[in-house]
Formats: C-alpha cells, sequence, structure tokens
C-alpha cells in the first residue's frame, strides 16, 4: 500500500538521467514501433537488464497480433485490446524477464472501463510515480501523458509530481503536444496531465525465472492462441482479421472527401504496420531455434513465412501510403492490396502449423 502522506516527503524534483528514448523514428539506429514492448526494454535496460525488442515482442505475443473492427478504427494497434484479457500481454511479459508489476486505471475514464479491473485516483497515481522514481530508483510506463493512450517511459517528475518528465511517443508531435515543455536532454515536461493518462504499470520486485525453455514454450503457447482466436472484444483477430480486412478494402466505398480518406488510411496502414511485425516475429523464432536444436526446422520454416508477410506488406505500402494516399480510393489498387493481405494471411496460417508441430517436438 503506498503511503500517499510521503510523497511531499523529500525533494519537489527527482530525475532518472539516462533512460532510452522511445520513438517511432529510428533511436540508435533501430526502429521500434510497438510502443509497449520498446517501452519496457528500454526501463529494464536502464535498471541493468537487458532484453532485445523481438524478445518482448515474442513474448508479449504483439509480435503475432492483427485486430481488425469492422469501420475504421484507429485503436486496432493498441495492444490493450489484442486479448480478452486486458492484462495477458503485460503478463506474458514480465513473467519472461522475471519481475512482478502492477497495472491500474484512471478512476476518470469511465470510457474505457472495459480495459482495467482496478481504477485509482490522481493522488495514488501520483504517489506511485514518486514511489517508483525517487525510492525505487525504476521508471514508470504510463498510457497516454501525451497523445493516444500508447505506452510511454515516465522518468521523473517536478513539482512533487504536479510534472512528469519523460519519453513518449507522440511528444513531438504538434497535434497532441499543446503545453507539452522539453527538458535540456529531450524528456518531455507536462502538467495537468492526470486526465491524458489512461493507466500506469508499475515494475515490481525482480522474482525467479522460468527456465528458457519454459519461456520459450509459453511463448509459443500464447503466439497460436492470439493468431487462432477469431474475435477479441468484438474484433476480428488473427488469422479472421486478415479476412476481415481485406474483404472491407474491397466491398467498402472510399468517398473523396480527404478526412475520411485519411481516417481509412491510417487504420489501413495500421494493419500493415502490425503485419510487418511479423519480422520481430521471426526474428525471435530464430533466437530459440539457436536454443532448441530439436524444435529448429520447423520454427525457421515459420520464421520463413513471417518474412514473406513483412515483405508482402512492403509491397502493400507502395500501392498507399501518406505519400500517395489517393490511390487507396481506386477499387483497382485496393484489390490489389486485398490479394496482397490474404496472400499474408495464408503464410500467417503455415508459419502457426509450423510452430504447433515444433511444440510436439
Amino acid at each position: 500500500m503506498i503511503d500517499q502522506s510521503r510523497s511531499r516527503n523529500g525533494p519537489a524534483r527527482v530525475l532518472l538521467e539516462g533512460v532510452r528514448r522511445v520513438s517511432y523514428y529510428p533511436v540508435e539506429g533501430r526502429v521500434e514501433v510497438t510502443p509497449f514492448p520498446s517501452c519496457l526494454r528500454s526501463c529494464l535496460a536502464y535498471m541493468g537488464e537487458n532484453y532485445g525488442y523481438e524478445y518482448i515482442m515474442g513474448t508479449s505475443g504483439a509480435a503475432f497480433r492483427l485486430l481488425w473492427k469492422p469501420g475504421w478504427h484507429p485503436d486496432n494497434i493498441d495492444i490493450l485490446v489484442m486479448a480478452e484479457d486486458t492484462f495477458e500481454p503485460f503478463r506474458q511479459a514480465f513473467r519472461a524477464v522475471g519481475y512482478a508489476h502492477e497495472v491500474f486505471g484512471n478512476r476518470g475514464a469511465p470510457d474505457k472501463a472495459e480495459l482495467f479491473r482496478r481504477y485509482e485516483s490522481y493522488d495514488y497515481f501520483r504517489s506511485c510515480i514518486i514511489e517508483s522514481i525517487r525510492d525505487k530508483r525504476r521508471p514508470v510506463i504510463g498510457f497516454g501523458v501525451i497523445g493516444p493512450p500508447e505506452c510511454c517511459i515516465i522518468t521523473g517528475y517536478d513539482e512533487y509530481g504536479e510534472a512528469l518528465i519523460g519519453w513518449n511517443y507522440f511528444q513531438d508531435q504538434k497535434e497532441f503536444n499543446a503545453g507539452v515543455e522539453f527538458e535540456p536532454s529531450g524528456y518531455f515536461r507536462k502538467r495537468n496531465w492526470f486526465k491524458d493518462t489512461l493507466g500506469l504499470i508499475i515494475i515490481g520486485e525482480k522474482l525467479g525465472k522460468p527456465t528458457l525453455d519454459e519461456i520459450h514454450r509459453k511463448a509459443l503457447e500464447w503466439a497460436l492462441e492470439v493468431v487462432r482466436t477469431p474475435m477479441v472484444r468484438g474484433r476480428h483477430s488473427g488469422l479472421a482479421a486478415y479476412t476481415a480486412w481485406a474483404e472491407t478494402l474491397c466491398h467498402e466505398d472510399f468517398p473523396a472527401d480527404g478526412n475520411v480518406l485519411m481516417e481509412h488510411l491510417t487504420a489501413h496502414l495500421d494493419g500493415l504496420t502490425m503485419v510487418q511485425e511479423r519480422w520481430s516475429a521471426a526474428l525471435f523464432l530464430m533466437r530459440i531455434a539457436e536454443h532448441s536444436p530439436a524444435m529448429a526446422s520447423d520454427l525457421l520454416a515459420a520464421a520463413s513465412y513471417y518474412a514473406a508477410e513483412h515483405h508482402l506488406m512492403g509491397q502493400c505500402y507502395k500501392l498507399a501510403s501518406y505519400e500517395n494516399m489517393k490511390e487507396l480510393a481506386e477499387p483497382d489498387v485496393r484489390h490489389q492490396i486485398a490479394s496482397l493481405i490474404l496472400q499474408a494471411r495464408d503464410r500467417d496460417a503455415l508459419a502457426a502449423d509450423h510452430i504447433e508441430r515444433a511444440l510436439t517436438k
């Protein structure tokens, strides 16, 4: 239990220096486009634990996900909606890195009540952040703070927690960062943060970690569940999402209105991004194959199918992207894209079959 009376008994400002940046743009020569695995990787690195992005992508299941809800929804890509149990991707990832964790939501966000089982107040949020950063020297993972409720890193606070400091994927985007200030290091600095913060993940104590064989088996079993579950929270999921996405492209009319077309394109590109992350799945499976020779042939075959999906999505980007947005309004172009998506689906199914065979070994 957090002692809220202690939150002002100490320095007004505490900052963890040197936490690795997270961004949609290259950082240290890498691009990591799924915020939660990138944020957890960065936090753990600061704590002296080095895990690769692909490892957390794979163990959380994020590398294998695809969601598509009828209509053009901007939150299909959100890791919070990839499982019926909101916390399962986090539970899988933290188990694989050997740390306890605590997840809770903002009591003032009733529209997201289906996502979290536990809600807390501003004072509780602030006290948890202060205790983690000041007393335990651990960054905190937040949902939102700036922009959409994607994960970010809280690396410090000022004014006894009235202002938060950290890294956020949206901190440099003008449509989201009104009122945001910046530290000399590049960290964002934001007051009045609670209304824009959907929830927190507090990194707990280090636990005994399962064996690598157990971690790999659990991750592969979870990957199959993610791929083969057809519906999650009213969204088509996994293999079924490919079909729903392709059918939407083929059978819906696309208005000429630029704003509506941009909304459609954004949802479509989010789908491409999720499938392009199969490259992370391929690298993750290749790592397991090195450790488990008995499973290697099937896992390497699955990895090759995931690499092929990554390539197919590159072809889709060439047909319609932000640079040539109007192409998406052309029926012929959409049919070409839909064909590529269905080819990716078939490869995803074959990859899953090989993972299942690997598990029997």
